[in-house]
C-alpha cells in the first residue's frame, strides 16, 4: 500500500467500524433479526417520498438563490450569506419552534390569512415534514452550490464575455456542467439527512400515516425494546443511504474547469434591470422565509437570558469542548476521505440510526466500564461521524479538482505526502476547510443524541440542559438557554466560515 493511500484506508476502517460496530452489537443482544410488521412498510414509504420531496424541492431552490449569490456583490453580502446557513445549524426543536412561530396555528400567517378574512393552513402532514426539510436544507443546499460556482475560474466568465456568449449559451457552457457535478451530491446528503428525520417527523408528522423509520426504530427500542426490529430497520436505513450515494456518484462524474488566477472579477453576464430584479427577488425571499421564524426565536428567548444559572453556563463550557474536539476529528477524517468513494463511505455516519448508534455503544461499552464516565468522548466521536457527510461534500469537489489540476506537477517536484498536503491542498481547500469546521461545529453544539443515553447531571451539554427545562416547564428558562444555543452555534459557524473565507481570493 502505498503512503499516500494509507490515511484513507485508517479512516475508511475507523468509519466502517464505529457504524459497524454498534450495529452487530445491538443484533447480537437482541439474537436475531426482526421482523418488518405492516406500519413499518408505511413509515418506508412515508420516509422515501418525504425525503425524495426534500431533497428535491430543496436542490432546486437552491440553484436560483445561490446562483443570485454568486453574481452580486452588495453590502452585508458576506453577513448575509453566513445567516442564510443558520436554520441548517439550529437545534432542531429550537428550529421547529421557530416554524411554529411562523406557520402554526397562532402564527404569524395565519393571524393574516384570518385578518384578510382567507382560510387558515395546517402545517402539520407531509407538506409540513417537507417544509421543514426544506427550511433546514436549503442554506446547506446553497452553500453547497455557491462552493460550485466559486470554482469556476473566473477567467472562464471574461472568457465567454469576450466571445460574446448570451446569458443562456452562458449558463448551458459553464454553469450547467457545474450543477451536473455538484448538484447530484447535495441532492443525496440532503436525501440522507431527510431519510433519518426523527425530530421533525415527531412534532410536524401530524399521525401514524407519517412515521418516518426513524421514529419506527425509536418505538421499536424505547417501547417495545425490540432490539431486532431495531437493528433491521437500521440496517434497511444504511442501505438506502448507500443506495442513493452510488446515484450520486454515477450522476455526478465528469471533469472540472481546471486552475485559474483566483481572482474575483465582476461578471459581465447579468447587468440587465431583469436579471437585477429577479435575483434580488430571490434573496429576498429566502431571506424572509429562512430569518423570520430565526427572529422570533430570538425575541421570545432574551428575557429568559435572566434566569440561566451554573449549571447552564457549564454545559455550555461541555458543549464547546465536545464541538471542537469533533470537529479537528472530523476534518482529519474528510481530508483522508476526500474522493468519490471516500464520500459513499462518509455517507454511512448519517445513515445509521443515532438511537442504533448508541445503544450499541452503549452495550459495547458497558461490560469494560462505566458508559457514564465516556459519556463526552464517545459524543465527540459520533458527532464527528455524523457531520462527516458534509464535511466529505463540500471539500471533495474542490480537492479533487487539485488532485486533478496539480497532481502531475507535484509527482514531478517529487513533493512529499505532507509538502502537498501544506503546500498544495490546504491552501486551496481554505474557504471550504472553513465552512466545514463552522458547520461541524455547530452540528456538535446542537446535537442531541447519544449524550441522552450516556450523561449524568455533572457531563450534560447545552442540549440537553434545554431538554431538561423543558421537561420539568421551566419554559422561560428553556427559551433562554435555547436562545444561548443558538447563539453559541451560530458564533461557532461564523468563526469558523470567516476564518476560511478571510484572504481566501487574495
Amino acid at each position: 500500500m502505498s503512503l499516500r493511500a494509507l490515511p484513507a484506508a485508517v479512516a475508511a476502517l475507523a468509519v466502517a467500524g464505529l457504524v459497524l460496530g454498534p450495529v452487530a452489537a445491538v443484533l447480537w443482544r437482541a439474537g436475531d433479526w426482526g421482523r418488518l410488521g405492516p406500519g413499518d412498510w408505511q413509515a418506508l414509504r412515508f420516509t422515501l417520498w418525504q425525503a425524495l420531496l426534500s431533497a428535491a424541492v430543496s436542490t432546486v431552490l437552491a440553484v436560483p438563490l445561490a446562483r443570485a449569490l454568486a453574481r452580486r456583490r452588495f453590502a452585508g453580502r458576506g453577513l448575509l450569506v453566513a445567516l442564510l446557513g443558520a436554520p441548517f445549524i439550529l437545534p432542531t426543536l429550537v428550529a421547529v419552534l421557530g416554524l411554529v412561530a411562523v406557520f402554526g396555528q397562532n402564527g404569524v400567517l395565519n393571524g393574516a390569512l384570518r385578518a384578510a378574512g382567507l382560510p387558515t393552513l395546517s402545517i402539520y402532514g407531509l407538506h409540513g415534514v417537507v417544509l421543514a426539510h426544506v427550511f433546514f436544507n436549503l442554506p446547506l443546499a446553497t452553500r453547497l452550490l455557491l462552493q460550485g460556482w466559486h470554482a469556476i475560474p473566473a477567467e472562464r466568465f471574461r472568457l465567454a464575455a469576450s466571445l460574446g456568449l448570451s446569458p443562456w449559451a452562458l449558463f448551458r457552457t459553464l454553469e450547467a456542467p457545474m450543477l451536473t457535478r455538484i448538484a447530484p451530491g447535495a441532492f443525496a446528503v440532503i436525501f440522507v439527512i431527510c431519510l433519518s428525520s426523527f425530530a421533525v417527523a415527531l412534532t410536524l408528522g401530524g399521525g401514524p400515516r407519517a412515521t418516518t423509520v426513524e421514529l419506527a426504530i425509536y418505538q421499536a427500542v424505547r417501547f417495545d425494546f425490540d432490539l431486532g426490529r431495531a437493528a433491521l430497520l437500521s440496517v434497511v436505513q444504511l442501505g438506502l443511504a448507500l443506495a442513493a450515494g452510488l446515484v450520486a456518484l454515477r450522476l455526478g462524474a465528469g471533469a472540472g474547469f481546471g486552475a485559474g488566477l483566483d481572482r474575483v472579477l465582476p461578471r459581465w453576464d447579468a447587468r440587465g434591470g431583469w436579471s437585477r430584479g429577479l435575483d434580488a427577488l430571490w434573496i429576498g425571499l429566502a431571506a424572509l422565509f429562512l430569518l423570520l421564524p430565526l427572529a422570533l426565536v430570538a425575541a421570545r428567548g432574551l428575557p429568559g437570558l435572566l434566569l440561566l444559572d451554573a449549571g447552564i453556563w457549564q454545559a455550555a463550557s461541555h458543549s464547546l469542548s465536545v464541538a471542537l474536539a469533533s470537529t479537528l476529528l472530523c476534518l482529519i477524517w474528510a481530508l483522508a476521505l476526500a474522493s468519490r468513494w471516500g464520500e459513499v463511505v462518509g455517507l454511512a455516519g448519517i445513515a445509521v440510526s443515532p438511537l442504533v448508534l448508541g445503544t450499541g455503544l452503549f452495550l459495547i461499552l458497558q461490560p469494560l466500564v462505566n458508559p457514564l464516565s465516556l459519556a463526552l468522548p464517545v459524543t465527540t466521536l459520533v458527532n464527528a461521524l455524523m457531520a462527516l457527510p458534509f464535511a466529505l461534500r463540500i471539500l471533495r469537489p474542490q480537492a479533487q479538482a487539485a488532485r486533478q489540476d496539480y497532481g502531475r506537477l507535484a509527482q514531478a517536484l517529487g513533493l512529499t505526502p505532507l509538502a502537498w498536503l501544506r503546500l498544495v491542498l490546504l491552501p486551496r481547500l481554505r474557504r471550504p476547510l472553513g465552512f466545514a469546521a463552522g458547520l461541524t461545529a455547530a452540528l456538535s453544539i446542537g446535537d442531541l443524541g447519544v449524550i441522552a443515553l450516556f450523561a449524568n447531571p455533572d457531563r450534560a451539554t447545552l442540549p440537553l440542559q434545554v431538554y431538561r427545562l423543558m421537561g420539568s416547564y421551566q419554559m422561560d428558562a428553556a427559551t433562554g438557554a435555547a436562545l444561548l444555543l443558538l447563539v453559541l452555534s451560530f458564533g461557532a459557524f461564523w468563526l469558523f466560515d470567516r476564518g476560511g473565507r478571510m484572504g481566501a481570493d487574495a
